[in-house]
């Protein structure tokens, strides 16, 4: 598949405010309910402890910190919603981008799941689906929730670029 520049940009800034919809999200689950869903600088150290060769951690909570691990947390928390963007480009081509349809972004939203869930869950310690977490249907239930969130925003992301490209074209 061929991706031109144009669809690139559109998935790094659909993918960026998809990401950015999550983190309002967590926002409010903090400031509302006290939920603290998501610790980017978790995400930060397993990903600094890559390059060593350690994908797996018994508790990444205990294991030694990364210098900067909450930057390297921030940074591939975004990296992921951008990258996860471009199955909508994939699976739906890139006309998906001038003319969103809600059910592929949700889909979408609800495909990344997988990634926690059967990747980073069990590589933190956690187990797959969280099934080693104090409270696991908790934890899958936020998860399931904060990434229709991201699906959300992928559909949401997409419609306010197109509003913002017609402006910018109709100001011109």
């Amino acid at each position: 598949m061929n991706i031109t520049t144009a669809v690139m940009v559109q998935i790094l800034a659909v993918g960026a405010g998809a990401t950015l919809t999550m983190d309002i999200w967590r926002f409010l689950l903090l400031k509302v309910f006290g939920i603290n869903s998501l610790d980017l600088s978790l995400l930060g150290r397993w990903v600094g402890h890559l390059p060593h060769g350690r994908f797996f951690h018994a508790k990444i909570a205990g294991s030694e910190r990364i210098k900067g691990e909450l930057l390297l947390g921030w940074i591939t928390h975004y990296g992921i919603g951008i990258g996860f963007a471009m199955m909508l480009s994939l699976f739906w081509g890139a006309a998906w981008f001038a003319s969103p349809v809600l059910l592929p972004a949700l889909t979408v939203g609800l495909a990344t799941v997988l990634a926690p869930w059967f990747i980073m869950q069990p590589a933190m310690g956690l187990g797959v689906t969280a099934a080693n977490a104090p409270s696991p249907n908790a934890v899958r239930l936020r998860n399931l929730a904060i990434h229709l969130v991201y699906g959300l925003g992928l559909y949401v992301s997409a419609l306010a670029l197109n509003w913002l490209i017609a402006s910018i074209r109709f100001n011109l």
